[in-house]
């Protein structure tokens, strides 16, 4: 197969080199970043979009990829690409559609082999000596930890504690030990030397932003503390635990805490302490955040719907289900009207 790769970090000439191959159909593949949804990007056939890490993309993103599909097309044959989205801990929106059944779902619900569940702590701030002693025994028994922040650096925020200035306090705190810091600001050369040194087991332990969510794997690291757990969404919270556990040592993610906590923090950490099944977890962050919008963009939130809810009237969904689903083979034109009527302009809203 022939593969195109298309991302922000590639000089001009291979840019417009791997959108030409695309857009020609030179390459039956394209793979890439956010640079794939760009206006100058153009495909000459497509029928297939996978959209891994689902959750870390916008409606109006995957509605733009869908979009590509149609312009190569003869006039009055538009054409849906086949739709695949992949994620850990799908986000409200989309998991409510899928109890619409506009989404077929299919879950995951095992560990890879030789992979063990990652226990789950959590520690006031006050307490982080406590912390300290923990990864200092890791690892000088030969083990790695991930040490995660909510900011780079100083923010309107002034209360929150920086990577920047979580590495340099480690650094003096846990002294004998080799620390590292990656975060976002990083030129891709020394975001990719870092993560080389720590894959390679020359750090013992990463301070890093939230880059470190996907697409890391480091079967020797066992030990995350995220700072300011109370600070991030389910999501995160969840991608984040996943960086460790890679391996076949039991691994422990320690989620400190600021006192005191609102109501709504305090309600996220008992789902991630109680909780590792992504799909749980999902289901409790649509409970607690609301499905969005599936006519609109927002991805969480107070629903549509004006009197319908989907806690309690799933009887009634499914029978709309059903006269939906009759009307589209019986009475498809009468099908139609019903959705000009309802939904002017909005319906490519809800496949994506």
């Amino acid at each position: 197969m022939r593969i195109a790769w298309l991302h922000g970090d590639l000089s001009r000439a291979e840019k417009r080199a791997a959108s030409a191959a695309i857009a020609s159909g030179e390459a039956d593949i394209a793979i890439g970043t956010h640079a794939l949804f760009q206006a100058s990007v153009g495909f000459a056939r497509l029928g297939f979009a996978v959209v891994d890490e689902q959750h870390r993309f916008g409606v109006q993103q995957r509605l733009a990829l869908r979009k590509k599909a149609a312009p190569r097309r003869p006039p009055g044959t538009p054409t849906i690409p086949h739709q695949l989205m992949m994620s850990a801990t799908p986000i409200p929106r989309t998991l409510s559609m899928s109890y619409y059944a506009d989404l077929d779902v299919s879950t995951i619900d095992e560990l890879p082999p030789g992979r063990r569940p990652v226990q789950t702590r959590l520690i006031a701030a006050g307490r982080r000596a406590e912390v300290l002693s923990r990864i200092r025994a890791a690892c000088d028994e030969g083990q790695q930890a991930y040490w995660v922040c909510p900011v780079i650096e100083d923010s309107e925020q002034g209360d929150l504690r920086t990577a920047v200035e979580t590495y340099e306090s480690l650094r003096a705190e846990l002294k004998g030990l080799r620390v590292g810091l990656l975060h976002g600001r990083l030129a891709s050369e020394e975001k990719a030397a870092v993560m080389a040194a720590y894959a390679d087991g020359r750090i013992d332990l990463l301070v890093s932003t939230t880059v470190i969510e996907v697409g890391v794997d480091v079967p020797n690291a066992s030990l995350m503390v995220i700072e300011h757990a109370e600070r991030f969404g389910l999501a995160q919270l969840h991608q984040l635990r996943g960086r460790i556990g890679r391996g076949a040592r039991e691994s422990v993610c320690i989620l400190l805490y600021a006192l005191p906590l609102s109501e709504g923090a305090r309600a996220r950490l008992k789902v991630i302490y109680e909780n590792t099944d992504g799909f749980e977890i999902a289901h409790h962050d649509l409970m607690l955040r609301g499905p969005g919008e599936y006519l609109g963009e927002r991805q969480s939130g107070a629903p549509l719907l004006r009197f319908a809810d989907l806690s309690q009237d799933g009887a009634l969904v499914e029978a709309a289900r059903d006269a939906a689903a009759w009307m589209i083979e019986h009475r498809p034109e009468d099908a139609r009207r019903h959705l000009e009527r309802w939904l002017p302009g909005r319906q490519d809203l809800l496949r994506v």
